[in-house]
């Protein structure tokens, strides 16, 4: 299977502790992605702040309108600093999505890092030059979009990489 990574860094003119509660808080998935993909978190009732171990859940249609489960677990959290969420159920073979945050230059520099693979052999790879790329990029270019108008600021990505590591 071939390993992808995604990485984008965006700066936010907010404090620390705005950004880390909008982010750690699962609810706001939904604001910050793009309404064609259906997304809905079906776990009920979250906490505002996520805790290792949590398991989070969601129906996404990112392909033909058709539904998907995704089941997500949060592996690892420092409070202000950074949390990842792994796939545990769901469209990927492997989906690792790390959240780190950094105040700096009077704001806070937001860096996702996704290692993620794909099933199905070289049929998923065809999948992923001629789809999946494309639709990760889209989904990450909407969230940027959504966070400088929620926060202020530009939509501009200091860091835009999505390339195949293995």
């Amino acid at each position: 299977m071939a390993l992808y990574r995604l990485h984008r860094q965006q700066w936010i003119p907010a404090s620390i502790q705005s950004v880390w509660a909008f982010f750690s808080d699962a609810q706001n998935l939904e604001a910050i992605t793009p309404a064609k993909m259906n997304f809905r978190v079906t776990s009920g009732s979250l906490p505002q702040q996520i805790y290792p171990g949590q398991i989070i859940t969601y129906r996404v249609s990112p392909l033909l309108g058709i539904p998907l489960f995704w089941m997500t677990e949060i592996t690892a959290v420092q409070e202000g600093k950074m949390f990842v969420d792994e796939q545990r159920r769901g469209p990927y073979s492997l989906w690792h999505h790390q959240h780190h945050f950094e105040e700096k230059d009077g704001g806070v520099l937001m860096t996702d890092l996704v290692h993620y693979e794909v099933p199905l052999g070289p049929l998923g790879r065809l999948a992923d030059a001629l789809i999946i790329r494309k639709e990760l990029q889209t989904i990450f270019d909407f969230r940027t979009r959504v966070v400088a108008k929620q926060f202020g600021g530009t939509a501009e990505n200091t860091v835009r990489e999505l390339v195949r590591v293995a």
